[in-house]
């Protein structure tokens, strides 16, 4: 143990050291060039120009593995080459990688380097990069570095388009001449950009400039398309009191098949099929992207938990509270097309029915905690296999109906006068507002209580914690509702495989857990050749096999495992899995009416 005097100054000289580092790294300059010479080769070329270094004798660039909100190890650096670093001169400066995302600059105290490298870029989504004849999207951890002790440095982003583009969006504040300005690497990396000739509408919400860039052809009509995007945003506005950004930006990819949404610190990329437009279904699925989306604005964008920033790109970043970042992020997307008159109030109760009955019907929902899958998101959800149905339960979907269940509670605890909206705006002025940092799952349940008026320990135990089935009816009784199961009193057999074709032969996919293909040891990869002597040949043919036989008949499935033939006895077990439908109590109570209204937004 060091003296107390000695371990005085020691504390001394390292905070001197750490202040002495931070102005050193404001008196930098910071500048980002990208330029797109040849789309058709899907590169970027990236140019980052640091002055101000005269002191460090080595640099490390690094380059982020994974893009937030997306909780996936993307492997990033894998698409970079070329790296290349000089001084003021052009003299080149000695580089070597030091491990998978860093590249060590041997800058010997040069007042400027500059490092140039390109990057592949060609996959379409939105988490990732992509370039090619058409059009440029960079989300930026995957094309930008940043130089390791100046990611708080403030800089310039100059886009230098392909010779035949004309247009740049993006959330970053522009100073003309496709330059930009960021107050740190965080904004940077946030602010996604698309570049090319891309169709710009605009409309304004809440009083604040909202850009809409169109790439592709898609069978949208812009006024009516506009109105209601107006209608979703001022929605969802509603909910906080506050929109937090001066202009926001929606990029949307029409491609002919795709779907999903990333949010970011004042924008978000939207990928939907050109024709999803032109249906009921399609057009309000797009709405509801856009309510997700919007939402996050404040839902993990500002109001995050404790782990999710500042982040941390070389790594994963742990939470057991993504049911509250996207679970409640997806049961507010429904809440705010329902309030902006988007769908019905029956479309909104079959909806979330639905919700309930997907949970209901995964094996793993009785295996996995929400919790639980919101902490190994990083190696499960993003990595199915033919498996995890049977192991796992989606964040979103049950955080989804953990959202209208604590909904519930709350306006049936309050007769109607507080519901989760409070509670997400008491935690958004408190968290993000006034201590300016995350939140933990203790602070979540004590804003829950707050609000509530009562403890929450049972809740928090059995279902985020838990695996127990919730008592759905006694909830949703508050507002006069039973959820009835439409499957009750069938005799259907659950056969538990899927299969398909595979080079003429039928191949098994899937199983499910207790299934009587499951429970008969079927294996996946095993080819279906015969149920009691037929020969199936595709799936319809499966099922019309079976069809010949009742529950509690055992029949014979000939299998061909890895070159071997097998006959395997399967027992036809009941399917219990669920449908529901929310019906009407007969005679409710006046509270019961009050609720059920105030829910729905009747009155």
């Amino acid at each position: 143990m060091l003296a107390p005097k000695r371990l005085l100054l020691t504390c001394l000289l390292v905070a001197f050291l750490s202040l002495y580092q931070s102005i050193a790294a404001l008196a930098a300059e910071l500048q980002y060039t990208l330029s797109m010479p040849e789309p058709h080769t899907h590169y970027f070329e990236v140019e980052l120009h640091l002055k101000g270094t005269g002191r460090k004798g080595h640099i490390d660039y690094k380059m982020p593995v994974w893009a937030p909100g997306s909780y996936l190890i993307r492997e990033f650096p894998k698409n970079v080459e070329g790296f290349v670093a000089t001084d003021k001169a052009g003299k080149n400066l000695r580089a070597e990688k030091i491990d998978k995302n860093t590249w060590r600059v041997y800058s010997q105290k040069a007042s400027e380097v500059k490092v140039k490298y390109k990057v592949y870029a060609f996959e379409l989504s939105v988490r990732t990069s992509f370039i090619d004849a058409s059009h440029g999207y960079v989300n930026g951890t995957s094309v930008f570095m940043y130089p390791e002790g100046y990611q708080k440095q403030s800089g310039e982003l100059v886009v230098k388009p392909y010779k035949d583009w004309s247009k740049v969006s993006t959330g970053l504040t522009s100073t003309g001449n496709f330059t930009y300005t960021f107050p740190d690497y965080d904004v940077l990396a946030d602010s996604p950009l698309e570049i090319g000739n891309h169709e710009v509408l605009t409309f304004t919400a809440a009083g604040v400039p909202h850009e809409v860039a169109m790439y592709g052809p898609g069978n949208f009509v812009p006024d009516r398309l506009l109105a209601d995007m107006k209608k979703v945003t001022e929605t969802a506005v509603a909910i906080f009191g506050e929109l937090p950004v001066k202009r926001y930006v929606f990029i949307v990819h029409n491609l002919q098949r795709s779907g999903g949404g990333l949010e970011h610190l004042n924008s978000t990329t939207l990928q939907t099929t050109s024709t999803s437009y032109g249906t009921e279904s399609g057009y309000n699925g797009f709405l509801n992207l856009v309510a997700h989306e919007y939402f996050h604005l404040w839902n993990v964008k500002r109001l995050r938990p404790e782990p999710l920033g500042p982040f941390d790109y070389s790594q994963e970043n742990y939470t057991t509270l993504l049911w509250v970042a996207e679970g409640f992020t997806s049961y507010y997307s429904n809440v705010i097309c329902l309030r902006a008159g988007i769908i019905t109030p029956q479309k909104f109760l079959d909806t979330v029915s639905g919700s309930i009955h997907a949970v209901e019907n995964t094996p793993g929902n009785k295996v996995q905690t929400v919790s639980e899958a919101s902490f190994d998101a990083w190696i499960k959800s993003y990595r199915p296999n033919e498996n995890s149905r049977n192991t796992e339960v989606s964040y979103y979907t049950k955080g989804t109906v953990l959202g209208h269940l604590l909904n519930m509670e709350l306006m049936n605890a309050t007769n109607g006068a507080k519901n989760l909206d409070d509670v997400m705006q008491y935690m958004y002025n408190r968290y993000y507002k006034q201590l300016n940092r995350g939140y933990t799952e203790q602070e979540v349940k004590q804003a829950l209580e707050l609000v509530a008026g009562k403890k929450l320990d049972d809740f928090f135990r059995d279902y985020i914690n838990g695996t127990k089935t919730p008592d759905y009816n006694c909830i949703f009784e508050a507002a006069g509702l039973q959820l009835v199961n439409l499957n009750a009193g069938n005799n259907q057999v659950n056969w538990g495989a899927t299969a398909s074709p595979s080079d003429g032969k039928l191949i098994v996919r899937s199983l499910t857990r207790g299934s009587s293909a499951w429970q008969a040891g079927i294996n996946v990869q095993d080819e279906l050749l015969a149920i009691e002597g037929t020969r199936v040949a595709s799936a319809d043919e499966v099922t019309a096999a079976l069809a010949n036989y009742e529950l509690g008949d055992r029949v014979q499935v000939l299998v061909n495992r890895s070159g071997k033939l097998q006959t395997l006895e399967v027992l036809l077990l009941k399917d219990e899995s669920v449908r529901y439908r929310f019906e009407r109590v007969e005679a409710p109570t006046s509270q019961q009416q009050q609720l059920f209204e105030k829910w729905l937004h009747l009155k």
